[in-house]
């Protein structure tokens, strides 16, 4: 009996082409705008909110073109696919293939987005095998007025923000899943800062262990909100990026912890330029799958440049096993 030799393969095409992908039986990853992406047709396919990508053309926004991404190779184990909601997410990791990788997308400051952030590095098997994937979005034009969704096509391929969808795919011995992340980020020398309470919004907190308000703290030290707040999680730094700085009050694209330690960002002296190195750093590496932070595209002003063999979703965040902001994710299939 053959056996299975997975392989990832994406590109960018219309709505036409990709019903009959769909058709065909393909198991499909997709990433669009949310009018592009309603009421496909059921398939074997997972998909999530966003109209902003990086292409072999270049970074651009665009709300027609549908970003994806071809899982094949199949001869023996077909992927799994699977819908989660708060009560059910803390058992992926469980329900990932003993040998394999999983593929997820979270829709945007939403419940399921919460209870995936805050439980992940504790639910039961986490770190047994790869699970990466993103944070559903919006045009930013369209943040009042539109929720982030995901939808799954064999369960009917209805949009939703109240579950989080994942393809679960085995692979064969010969081949391993490996997540790798590019990361600018590391805790600077300034002030730490807890906060009371969980959320994916933050106005008081303790600076130095003194009482204050984040949102005046910010503004009266000048904070360059381009740097994210970072936390230590056990040697890793885990940022938790700003959305908006309001009157007495800070939205965040991640939430911030009651239990943990943050400090803003160490300064990055050329954000473009930093990346960009960061970027060429992975031209050797056979990338299988990609997505990169909105706040990337917009700091490193991707529009029109062109990232090498790195192309996929601009998120609201990233998954590397846990939640990860402001930073690019990518997975790689090697042979071993």
């Amino acid at each position: 009996m053959s056996t299975d030799s997975i392989s990832l393969s994406s590109q960018t095409v219309n709505r036409e082409i990709l019903i009959k992908m769909i058709e065909r039986g393909d198991y499909l990853v997709i990433a669009g705008d949310e009018d592009v992406l309603k009421d496909l047709p059921a398939g074997n396919w997972v998909g999530g909110t966003i109209p902003y990508f990086m292409t072999t053309e270049g970074g651009k926004v665009d709300r027609d073109i549908l970003y994806v991404t071809t899982i094949s190779g199949f001869k023996n184990n077909l992927p799994r696919l699977t819908l989660y909601d708060t009560n059910t997410i803390n058992r992926i990791a469980k329900e990932a293939p003993e040998h394999g990788f999983t593929l997820l997308i979270l829709p945007a400051l939403t419940d399921v987005h919460m209870a995936y952030a805050q439980g992940a590095p504790n639910f039961e098997r986490m770190f047994f095998t790869p699970i990466m994937g993103w944070i559903s979005g919006v045009h930013l034009d369209d943040l009042a007025s539109r929720s982030p969704k995901v939808a799954m096509g064999t369960g009917g391929g209805a949009l939703s923000s109240d579950h989080a969808a994942a393809i679960h795919v085995p692979l064969p011995e010969h081949q391993q899943a490996n997540i790798n992340i590019i990361n600018l980020f590391t805790q600077g020398n300034g002030p730490t800062i807890r906060f009371p309470q969980d959320g994916f919004e933050a106005s008081t907190c303790t600076i130095d262990g003194t009482e204050a308000n984040l949102a005046n703290f910010i503004k009266e030290n000048n904070i360059d909100t381009k740097m994210p707040l970072v936390a230590d999680y056990s040697g890793i730094s885990v940022n938790v990026s700003i959305q908006e700085v309001q009157e007495g009050n800070v939205k965040l694209y991640a939430p911030v912890f009651a239990d943990l330690e943050y400090r803003f960002a160490s300064p990055v002296v050329d954000y473009v330029s930093e990346f960009e190195t960061a970027m060429r750093a992975t031209g050797k590496s056979e990338v299988a799958y990609c997505c990169n932070c909105i706040l990337n595209y917009l700091y490193s002003e991707l529009e029109g440049k062109k990232t090498g063999n790195l192309t996929g979703p601009m998120t609201f965040g990233e998954v590397a096993y846990q939640l990860v902001n402001q930073t690019l994710v990518y997975l790689s299939i090697d042979e071993i």
